[in-house]
């Protein structure tokens, strides 16, 4: 008699965390509440408080890692941990545990690698003005370099399956992590999806580690580099038009007066026009180059997605599968 053989994953919650005593002990009750047989890591990077304490009394692992910035406990999450699915949340407070099996039934329903919870109305308060605005500012400005697919590239609160994780390089240190995480998605045309979920705010005597400037600097930073790494062409090229118009600027004067009068008198003039000219032939070949170098790296890292099996939920037949409960899942293990 045919019988269904139904696989449930494991599911791992990854909590980074850095001087968040106060909401900590909260956030991963309320996890183990949600997700009763998931397991529970939080990374305390370096925290001076009773974090790691906290968590660990509240029933997480906890494991530190000493380089400082999200980035590099992100990094460090991936690489060691081993799961089915992974969900990564922060310990603030500031997402909600109760909507982890709604964000990861998305991500299984609809098939995807990724699955983020975007932050319904964070950009009407995000904690400071200059949060909120940046947070308008820099979704606008990912579209336009890099693609639609995403509506929040800084919500902390994600699901992904093993092949993103383990495909994911994770090259930056700070809270630009979520930047990378996106435009890796976007380079490889990875399978993602979004869901609108509460943000909620900070408990009083919990501040924000957030820097308005410094890491909206940082930000943009991240923002040029992944550009110049997945677009050289593209990178290169505005640099290639911004000399040529120089040059011409500066050359056409030079060469009406040439043709009235025979003479250069100016030719410090012209001998900058001609070196910027120059430049930006060589900005432009370089892009070219890059470009070739840069589509060789992508069929390398879709070669190594491609190379990690996909879960057995998703190697099961459409008909066989049915939409799992996270709460009945087995707890990962650690790499």
């Amino acid at each position: 008699m045919p019988y269904e053989v139904r696989f449930e994953p494991t599911i791992a919650v990854l909590l980074p965390c850095y001087n968040e005593e106060l909401t900590i002990a909260d956030v991963v009750r309320r996890f183990r509440e949600t997700l009763p047989s998931a397991a529970i890591y939080v990374f305390d990077n370096n925290s001076k408080d009773l974090t790691a304490l906290r968590a660990r009394a509240a029933g997480a692992i906890v494991i530190r890692e000493p380089r400082q910035g999200k980035g590099n406990v992100v990094r460090r999450m991936f690489a060691d941990i081993d799961a089915d699915i992974y969900l990564m949340a922060d310990g603030d407070g500031t997402y909600a545990p109760e909507d982890a099996p709604q964000l990861i039934n998305t991500l299984l329903t609809e098939r995807c690698d990724m699955a983020v919870g975007t932050r319904r109305g964070v950009t009407d308060d995000a904690g400071r003005a200059g949060h909120a605005f940046g947070n308008r500012i820099f979704n606008t400005l990912y579209k336009r370099m890099f693609g639609s697919d995403f509506t929040d590239i800084f919500s902390g609160y994600r699901a992904f399956t093993r092949r993103f994780v383990k495909s994911f390089p994770a090259v930056s240190g700070g809270f630009e992590i979520e930047t990378e995480m996106s435009v890796h998605a976007s380079q490889l045309k990875l399978p993602v999806c979004e869901i609108a979920l509460d943000y909620g705010r900070r408990p009083k005597g919990s501040s924000s580690k957030l820097s308005t400037y410094r890491d909206g600097a940082r930000i943009l930073w991240m923002f040029a580099m992944l550009m110049k790494e997945t677009q050289p062409l593209r990178f290169f090229g505005a640099f290639s038009v911004f000399f040529l118009g120089s040059s011409l600027f500066l050359m056409a004067p030079v060469v009406i007066e040439f043709l009235e009068t025979g003479l250069v008198p100016r030719m410090p003039t012209w001998v900058l026009s001609v070196a910027l000219l120059l430049l930006s032939m060589l900005a432009a070949v370089t892009g070219l180059i890059l470009d070739s170098v840069s589509r060789g790296r992508a069929e390398q890292k879709r070669i190594s997605y491609l190379s990690i099996p996909a879960t057995r939920i998703e190697r099961r037949q459409p008909a066989e599968a049915a939409v799992v409960k996270p709460e009945s899942g087995k707890a990962p293990r650690a790499a």
